[in-house]
């Protein structure tokens, strides 16, 4: 556990020290966001957020190559090698585009291109978990297809989330730490060997996350760009493919089915609000007879800022779902007790009313 804790700290460290060099460079070459109508900054902001994070991670690699405990995973697979050349690839083209801009088609490919490369070095989709069938084991080909199509969804779903101050990196940093709890504990539970690429890929994302935040949270000085949503958006999907590698695939049957199902939906569980957010987006715009991606302001932190919260009191309602939705996901998979359930179920009726009555609360508390 010691050896994790250092290469989150590492990841945390080298992102948080190096984001403000990499604002002052976004600066000088004009990678700034402007104010559009629909967001919620009132000034250009800097993005290439995600070059800082992508060093992060870089260097949390290296030191976890010296560390006793997850040198396997660098002696006995090319994961690490893999994951690094994927996330430089899509963390450019995400930089291209926090300068330049892309058109979606191009942007598209490059993801596409960076899951490949990851899937081609030996990071893909082994099996899926079926209802009462136990596993499917994929074939190579329909096993490639399936890694990219995951990791391209994974990246647009991260980038969607990017819609509030702080929200993008707080919510998958909350993701990552669950997953790696749960990528953890299963190793200990069922005498796998701790160290693994999810569980590394997991603890430094974390990091990541955790160290740009700081520069990030509201009012934010720097944005991370899609530089930095499609880098953190492949590594979370990174860590969903490999850990499904971890698992023997003929010791899963219908009883384990709800544990090795978890690695496949508890990325997909992080982003679930903003993903229902987009879902309904798409439906709204589509019958008021405007195109599905023409941009409004009922975006789910939109209506959160209308009923009264400020910017950064939305930001951490997201923050305390998301937390519900993943640590609860993982508290259900490992422990499926009544009690998980029942305080579960309490933490989301409290929720409820936070989300409704916190800004009556305040307004309140102002007047009195």
């Amino acid at each position: 556990m010691r050896a994790y804790l250092l290469c989150l700290s590492v990841a945390a460290a080298v992102t948080y020290l190096l984001t403000p060099a990499v604002r002052r460079l976004a600066v000088r070459v004009h990678a700034m966001t402007p104010v559009r109508d629909r967001d919620v900054h009132a000034i250009p902001t800097p993005r290439l957020g995600g070059v800082a994070m992508l060093f992060g991670f870089a260097a949390a690699l290296l030191v976890g190559r010296e560390l006793p405990l997850v040198q396997s995973v660098y002696e006995e697979t090319d994961d690490p090698i893999a994951l690094l050349s994927a996330a430089a690839i899509v963390c450019a083209v995400g930089a291209i585009d926090d300068k330049w801009g892309l058109d979606a088609l191009t942007k598209f490919a490059g993801q596409t291109l960076a899951a490949g490369v990851m899937a081609l070095q030996g990071i893909q989709l082994l099996w899926i978990p079926l209802p009462r069938i136990g596993t499917f084991v994929l074939p190579p080909e329909l096993s490639t297809i399936l890694t990219i199509l995951v990791v391209v969804v994974m990246i647009n779903a991260v980038n969607f989330v990017d819609g509030l101050d702080g929200l993008a990196a707080g919510i998958v940093a909350i993701g990552a730490l669950a997953f790696f709890s749960y990528s953890y504990l299963f190793a200990v539970e069922g005498g796998y060997d701790r160290a693994s690429t999810a569980t590394l890929v997991t603890v430094v994302l974390g990091g990541m996350c955790l160290g740009f935040l700081p520069h990030n949270f509201s009012p934010a000085r720097i944005f991370m760009g899609d530089s930095g949503a499609m880098l953190i958006g492949l590594l979370l999907a990174a860590s969903t493919i490999s850990l499904t590698g971890l698992l023997d695939p003929n010791a899963v049957g219908p009883s384990g089915f709800v544990a090795a199902f978890l690695p496949l939906i508890l990325p997909f569980a992080v982003v679930a609000l903003p993903f229902a957010d987009l879902l309904l987006a798409i439906v709204r715009r589509t019958r008021a007879g405007r195109s599905p991606f023409a941009p409004d302001k009922q975006h789910l932190h939109h209506r959160l800022l209308e009923i009264g919260h400020s910017h950064a009191r939305a930001c951490l309602i997201m923050y305390l779902w998301a937390a519900l939705i993943a640590f609860g996901a993982v508290a259900m998979a490992l422990l499926n007790t009544p009690v998980a359930i029942a305080t579960l179920v309490t933490g989301a009726l409290l929720l409820v009313v936070l989300t409704a009555n916190a800004p009556r609360v305040g307004v309140r508390g102002a007047r009195s």
